[in-house]
């Protein structure tokens, strides 16, 4: 599918991410599957037998199904899954299909490509389909690139590294901004909590202690170098009140603003 033309990607209406009911089963089909099938679990336990071979899967289990599988699938009710199903076909002929299952285990990148497939006709975005077939393709280069190369952890690992250091270096341009760690979050495209947690790792100091910091040494420079006073630097930096932003200056610098300037 490497050399397959994007607009060659036949997609089926059948795609959906979904949290399956507790007594959810994929019942087995009399006739196989007609077409391709990108199926990925995001959370959740089961099983999925796949042409009569049980596999079972977890956050993470991707499967590629291809036309003529028997495919059948049950879960834990108690931890329902959590998948998302994309139908397509292709249009032309295809070699270097990817491998029918594996286990993703670095999969911020592929989540998001396959959050923003299904995003793009649920709000019936403009020109959906033709991004969508783009998406479907760097979903299914992805696959290859794994299948070719191993799983991708030191690769995603420097790309969310790159990530965190483009966040931190984003504040410290912008150090008179209140930002919200939501925001910085979906500049990273991670989930606020999962954001946090690497930054703290990747930093050394958590988010809210990092904006401070750079604050206080924008305004160490503007105080000494900038011919500012310190009702102009704290009001450069986004502070309302001059007597929090002389006690926070004080605790992070050990003098008063006054003594600086």
């Amino acid at each position: 599918m490497l050399h397959v033309s994007p607009t060659a990607l036949q997609l089926k209406p059948a795609f959906a991410k979904i949290v399956c009911e507790p007594g959810w089963k994929w019942q087995k089909r009399e006739k196989p599957l007609a077409n391709y099938d990108l199926f990925y679990v995001w959370s959740g336990s089961g099983e999925v037998m796949l042409n009569g071979v049980p596999v079972p899967v977890g956050k993470g289990s991707c499967f590629l199904f291809r036309p003529g599988d028997f495919t059948s699938a049950t879960h834990n009710p108690q931890r329902p899954l959590v998948l998302t199903y994309i139908h397509f076909d292709v249009k032309e002929p295809v070699d270097l299909i990817p491998q029918p299952y594996r286990v993703l285990q670095e999969t911020v990148d592929f989540e998001y490509l396959l959050s923003r497939y299904v995003r793009l006709f649920l709000v019936k975005t403009y020109a959906a389909e033709e991004e969508a077939q783009l998406i479907l393709k760097q979903l299914i280069i992805h696959l290859l690139r794994e299948d070719r190369e191993g799983p991708v952890e030191r690769k995603a690992s420097n790309q969310l590294t790159e990530a965190i250091h483009e966040i931190a270096n984003f504040i410290r341009q912008n150090p008179g901004v209140a930002h919200r760690v939501e925001d910085l979050a979906a500049r990273a495209q991670l989930s606020p909590r999962y954001f946090s947690i690497k930054f703290k790792e990747m930093i050394g100091s958590s988010v809210q202690s990092y904006m401070i910091k750079t604050r206080i040494e924008r305004a160490q420079h503007l105080l000494m170098h900038a011919g500012m006073n310190v009702t102009e630097v704290a009001d450069a930096l986004g502070y309302r009140d001059i007597f929090f932003f002389s006690r926070q200056f004080k605790q992070y610098t050990g003098k008063s603003p006054s003594e600086i300037r």
